[in-house]
């Protein structure tokens, strides 16, 4: 059951570096997680619909969880949500119209990478950055687009992006509204929380280990998504994806939440 959350989004902001993959490597709680076997997540027969918040949440997330998919002969559903166009505010190297094309663009090179043979793809258009705005029409989308045996895949309701958590609330009302299994994925809730964070639902964690070839097929494709690990030139920031947060999103196991 997920733990009753009462404390503000602000223990959940996404600052600074966040934890170490170190400190998260040298407590062993998540080498030490039971594993799940992608067969079993997703049955024969079943679909895998991935609801992704942004371009580049369903690799990150679930990158190497795809590339088994797809070895595995599963049928596949990727929903973006929103295009990305929010990530470069005020960026004379990144403007919406541009990050409106290029994303997009960086999700198909990606899953080319990862090889995925039967996937479909549907984007959805919502204002990135909407979060809690986009959530009625996001409802609406997920009720045409979702299917009887389907297996729906989205990020946690408490991950500490605003987005993230607006799709987490969506699919979990949606898919239980429809009698289907919603899997969460963290993704920023490596940057906020600790080992020893009472907020995660450990009971729920699952690993789903990525052997040396899969993982190797997910880091590849996470560096398609170019606009989000390069620095930003004209303004002088920091890449979205920094090389401390790309070492949480590329372990050698995702972790999921059942």
């Amino acid at each position: 059951m997920e733990p009753v959350v009462t404390h503000s989004a602000n223990d959940r902001a996404i600052r600074g570096n966040g934890t170490p993959e170190a400190t998260w490597q040298k407590s062993g709680l998540l080498s030490s997680l039971p594993e799940v076997d992608p067969a079993i997540l997703v049955p024969p027969g079943a679909r895998a619909v991935i609801v992704a918040p942004h371009p580049d949440d369903e690799v990150l997330g679930t990158g190497g969880l795809l590339a088994q998919l797809s070895d595995l002969g599963r049928k596949v559903l990727i929903i973006a949500v929103t295009d990305g166009t929010a990530s470069h505010p005020d960026s004379p190297e990144w403007p919406r119209a541009r990050l409106a094309a290029a994303r997009p663009q960086e999700t198909r090179d990606a899953l080319q990478r990862l090889r995925m043979r039967h996937v479909a793809l549907v984007r959805l258009h919502l204002a990135d950055g909407g979060g809690e705005t986009f959530e009625p029409e996001l409802a609406e989308a997920l009720k045409v687009h979702l299917e009887p045996g389907d297996i729906v895949f989205g990020t946690w309701r408490f991950d500490g992006h605003p987005d993230h958590e607006s799709v987490g609330r969506v699919v979990t009302a949606v898919a239980g509204a429809l009698d289907l299994p919603f899997v969460e994925v963290p993704v920023w809730t490596w940057h906020w929380a600790t080992p020893e964070d009472s907020r995660v639902p450990w009971s729920r964690a699952r690993r789903i280990v990525l052997d040396a070839a899969t993982l190797a097929r997910k880091v590849h494709a996470v560096q398609a998504f170019r606009s989000q690990i390069e620095a930003d030139n004209s303004t002088g920031r920091a890449p979205i994806l920094p090389e401390h947060v790309l070492e949480r999103l590329t372990r050698p196991y995702e972790v999921v939440l059942i």
